[in-house]
Parts: structure tokens; C-alpha cells; sequence
């Protein structure tokens, strides 16, 4: 409808306590590592930073949404396009220059993190890399896989499918199949009603008909915030969002003490053959424990048990 006497929601999305360090991958454990060391933190590591914070607090790639909006300003259909680029999934429309920084030498990504979707729309990644990728999409509340499918080495073809939600669910994470760290967001909305912050924090949704509604406000790794505001005739209501970082939820995976690796591992454990900071000690069974267990074995095995 036109909307008449319309107000806005303004506001800035901060994180409040230290900025949670980025997790690791060593390229090592990954196909054609060699290729996205371009990458790397110089020790053969991808660092994904997942939590851009400026020096007062602001926080980049958080989604407000406005709820249960009935009428309103057009809705048009939204493009849910990437593109795969030096091992790394960056949205299509943004521009070179921001999905890239290069600090003493490094590479660095600081593309946003995060798209807003819409349910039941195709979703589309050209591979732009000459090693091959996999597109897989989980609809992140359940665990679900909603799409799978191959990114072949660059070709300039599309490749992809539509994402289903079951009624309810809103968020989607999409991983490469073979490259882990190749990881983006998705925030699935059902009117024009929403915003995502840029570099800073700060966010405003306009042409909203006055009354009052249910906002959220949502990072990646965080419990959804859910307030309500009154937009008032053609004025501006502030609404503003405090993320706790230590209330940051991390895959169930990321527990396992000796798998995922952070940069507080002692430099002198590691694997046998494994070089760098991030190489972690095995226990290694002495002769006589090996023998104990060759022998528990072979009489279970004769016992039949």
C-alpha cells in the first residue's frame, strides 16, 4: 500500500565485552590448500574473523527485522546471489574493494558476513576460483541440509537452487563442502522491514506505517534480541541493540579441546611432523600399554564377547 504519515526506526547494533577471537583452520587439512594460502596468516592458517567491531563498540553484519508487518511498502523479490573468489564466499553485489584488506603483507577478508534472504527463492554462487568448491546450505535451527550442490572450477555459469525453510526457521548458514572456512549467513525475512549494519553499527528502517511492533536483532553465533517500538507519525523512534560477546554460542564441534585449535596452544605441543603454532600433542601409548590392549583383544575375541 502507500504508505501515508510514515515513521522510521533508527538505532546502532554494539557488542559489549572483549571481541571473541577468530577460529582456525589449518590449510593443511583441506584440498588444494596450496591455492588459497593467498589467504592464510603466513602459518598456514585461515583465520575466520566473524565479529567486525569498531573502537567504540559497533558491530558490523547484525540483522533488524521488523515482525509481523501486514501492509506496507513494496516487497520485490530479492537476489540471493554470491560468488566464490579466493576461497571465500562474498555477496555478488559488493564491490572488490570491500571484500579484501591487506595488513603486513596478509590478506585479509571483510566482506559482510551476513545476506538477508527470502524463503522459497533460488540462491545462486558463481565459482570464480580455478580449484572446485560445493555449495551446502543448512537451515541452521534444525541442522538440517536444505541444498547441496557442486561448484565446478570456473566455468562463469550459475549454480545453486531454491531454499525451503520449514514455517518458522529464519536462518541459514552456507559451507563449502571441502573448504570449511568458506562460511556465510543468511537471515531469511518476509517484508521490507529490515536492515544490516555496516561498518559501525548503525542501522535505520524507514516508510514504516505508524503503530507498534516486534523488532529483532540477530549475529551470527548469538540468541536473537527481541524488543517493541512505537513508530510514531512521520518521526523517528530509536531502538538500539547490546550483544553480550561472552553469551556467544559456538558450534557443538568447536568443544572438542584437541581438534579445533585456538592461537593460546602451547608452541611446544604438536604432531609428530606437524610444524607451527597451532599443532597439537597426540597421546602416544607406551609399547607395554599397546601390548596390554593386542592381548585384551585377542582373548575378547576368543571368549566371543
Amino acid at each position: 500500500m502507500k504508505v501515508k504519515n510514515a515513521g522510521e526506526i533508527t538505532g546502532k547494533v554494539t557488542l559489549k565485552g572483549a571481541v571473541p577471537e577468530p577460529r582456525v583452520f589449518p590449510l593443511v587439512l583441506y584440498p588444494f590448500g596450496s591455492y588459497c594460502k593467498k589467504i592464510s596468516d603466513g602459518q598456514g592458517n585461515v583465520l575466520l574473523t566473524e565479529f567486525n567491531v569498531g573502537d567504540d563498540g559497533g558491530i558490523q553484519d547484525a540483522v533488524i527485522a521488523v515482525q509481523n508487518v501486514e501492509r506496507g511498502k513494496p516487497f520485490p523479490a530479492m537476489k540471493n546471489d554470491f560468488i566464490s573468489v579466493d576461497c571465500m564466499f562474498h555477496p555478488a553485489d559488493v564491490a572488490d574493494s570491500e571484500m579484501f584488506e591487506v595488513h603486513e603483507g596478509m590478506m585479509h577478508h571483510v566482506h559482510p558476513l551476513l545476506e538477508v534472504m527470502q524463503n522459497d527463492q533460488p540462491l545462486r554462487v558463481k565459482n570464480k576460483d580455478p580449484i572446485i568448491h560445493n555449495g551446502q546450505v543448512f537451515q541452521k535451527e534444525k541442522g538440517n541440509i536444505v541444498l547441496n550442490f557442486p561448484l565446478p572450477v570456473a566455468d562463469n555459469k550459475w549454480y545453486g537452487g531454491v531454499v525451503h525453510l520449514d514455517r518458522g526457521r529464519r536462518i541459514v548458514q552456507m559451507i563449502c563442502g571441502m573448504h570449511e572456512f568458506m562460511q556465510t549467513w543468511g537471515w531469511l525475512v518476509d517484508n521490507p522491514y529490515y536492515a544490516k549494519t555496516k561498518k559501525g553499527g548503525a542501522f535505520t528502517i524507514d516508510g514504516l506505517p505508524p503503530g507498534t511492533y516486534k523488532v529483532t536483532g540477530w549475529l551470527p553465533h548469538m540468541k536473537i534480541i527481541e524488543k517493541e517500538v512505537t513508530v510514531r507519525p512521520n518521526g523517528a523512534s530509536e531502538l538500539n541493540f547490546e550483544f553480550d560477546a561472552k553469551q556467544v554460542v559456538r558450534p557443538h564441534y568447536e568443544s572438542q579441546e584437541k581438534f579445533r585449535v585456538g592461537p593460546e596452544a602451547m608452541e611446544h605441543e604438536h604432531l609428530e611432523g606437524c610444524e607451527g603454532p597451532f599443532c597439537v600433542e597426540r597421546e602416544k601409548k607406551k609399547s607395554g600399554d599397546m601390548k596390554m590392549d593386542m592381548d585384551m583383544k585377542h582373548e575378547g575375541s576368543e571368549g566371543g564377547e
